[in-house]
């Protein structure tokens, strides 16, 4: 019996895990295999019901055992890990909830909480357990995009039981204030209101629960950030170019919150001609490649203008939802399923970054955890920089000519920004220089 196990093991061994970047093995994922006359069971036991590989592990795990010669049946069953704790003391009710995703845009009407709702239910579709909390207290937007049938909000043990819309569990100030009077409160009493709506919910056991942040960058955020334990965030922008000096305010809030930023979507990004089938850009192009090069967020996502994703903000019934086979619902279940990937990925790995020193006479040394260190010729990195006073940034030119760098500039500053750059600071006066980690490796 051992013998056969050790076969069906073996055959598993070969599925890697894209994120975790281990086989399902060794990670432990095979669960209550059994071998008994040519029948073939086990589980394979994920990090999240959310899974975007699920299918495809199902699938080749069936295949690979079948191909064994002495295997009569496979019998798979696909599971996710028990939840684990918030460990959030200060918020009883995150207590069992296991990521909260930060869903923010530091500019309004870009469509943030559309991209919020119909990111939760898009996630939801997949079969995890997902909650949905709206934080802006002045302009709530949850209870005009899904409208759940029974509003009726009541406590149960001292916790507020949230309203629930087609398997999602809903929060928002205006479910509890359902009159027509605005909410006039001064920040402080903002941030209580929030901090009893968050954590007295009792949400219960949730995969995910995706915050919908009111616009900016102000107290309300940073109160969220400093008192919840972030998962990962996800930022919403315009084409525009202030919308672009928005999304970076962003970028540094979460950064200095050590908040990784996992996604970028840019909505209302084009629209397709019914004539000539193309894509056209009414609002400029390129702001999802600026990201990749300048901050090396590696998830960028374009969102088209079209009338059934603004509609649904009236209807009551998100656009995945009411079109679950329409192509907003495959664009949504393409930046869910990047969104769950990176969360689960920095959940499970704890890998440090490099880190990024000047050492006069040696050059600017670059430390890969478990690498050999190498060093970059700080005027050739001085001469890559892609900021926007030496990259046009309409045409992508250069600004900055080779041959104005002095080849004795060196960094006077090195800081880290999160997970996935530094800014430096050089002797030559220019100071805004942030250089992506992938983009230092590139000269490994």
């Amino acid at each position: 019996m051992q013998e056969y196990d050790n076969a069906v093991l073996k055959a598993l061994s070969v599925i890697q895990d894209p994120d975790l970047g281990k086989d399902i093995v060794s990670l432990g994922f095979i669960k209550e295999l059994k071998t008994a006359g040519g029948e073939v069971s086990f589980s394979i036991e994920l990090t999240t019901p959310a899974c975007p590989v699920k299918e495809e592990f199902r699938s080749t795990a069936e295949r690979l055992v079948k191909a064994l010669d002495w295997v009569k049946s496979v019998k798979i069953t696909m599971t996710a890990r028990p939840q684990a704790p918030g460990g959030n003391a200060k918020m009883k009710g995150l207590q069992r909830v296991r990521n909260v995703i930060a869903v923010s845009s530091c500019k309004g009407g870009v469509g943030k909480s559309t991209v919020a709702v119909n990111l939760a239910y898009s996630i939801a579709r997949t079969g995890a357990k997902v909650g949905i909390f709206d934080a802006d207290i002045y302009g709530p937007s949850l209870p005009s995009m899904v409208s759940p049938a029974d509003r009726d909000i009541y406590q149960n043990n001292q916790m507020i039981a949230p309203l629930e819309y087609e398997g999602v569990k809903l929060m928002s100030f205006g479910f509890v204030n359902s009159g027509d009077e605005a909410a006039i409160m001064r920040g402080p009493m903002v941030s209580q209101v929030i901090g009893q709506l968050l954590g007295g919910s009792d949400w219960e056991e949730l995969d995910y629960l995706v915050v919908d942040f009111p616009p900016g960058t102000g107290d309300i955020q940073l109160t969220l950030l400093q008192q919840v334990p972030f998962s990962s965030a996800v930022v919403v922008t315009t084409p525009q170019n202030l919308s672009f000096v928005d999304v970076v305010k962003g970028l540094q809030m979460f950064e200095k919150l050590e908040v990784p930023v996992v996604a970028v979507v840019e909505n209302m990004s084009y629209f397709t001609c019914g004539k000539c089938d193309e894509k056209h850009h009414p609002f400029g192009h390129g702001a999802a490649r600026r990201l990749r090069e300048l901050y090396g967020i590696r998830h960028s996502f374009e969102l088209p203008i079209v009338q059934a994703l603004s509609a649904a903000g009236d209807t009551g019934i998100p656009t995945v939802l009411a079109e679950p086979a329409g192509a907003i619902a495959k664009a949504f279940a393409d930046i869910s399923a990047s969104v769950v990937r990176e969360t689960e990925r920095l959940r499970h790995t704890k890998q440090r970054p490099p880190s990024v020193q000047y050492i006069a006479g040696e050059g600017i040394v670059v430390s890969v955890p478990g690498e050999e260190p190498f060093s970059i010729a700080p005027a050739t990195l001085r001469r890559a920089c892609r900021c926007a006073r030496c990259i046009d940034e309409r045409t992508g030119e250069k600004i900055l000519q080779d041959h104005e760098v002095d080849a004795g500039v060196h960094p006077e500053h090195i800081a880290p920004m999160g997970n996935y750059a530094v800014a430096m600071s050089w002797s030559d006066g220019h100071s805004s220089s942030i250089f992506p980690y992938q983009v230092l490796l590139k000269y490994q």
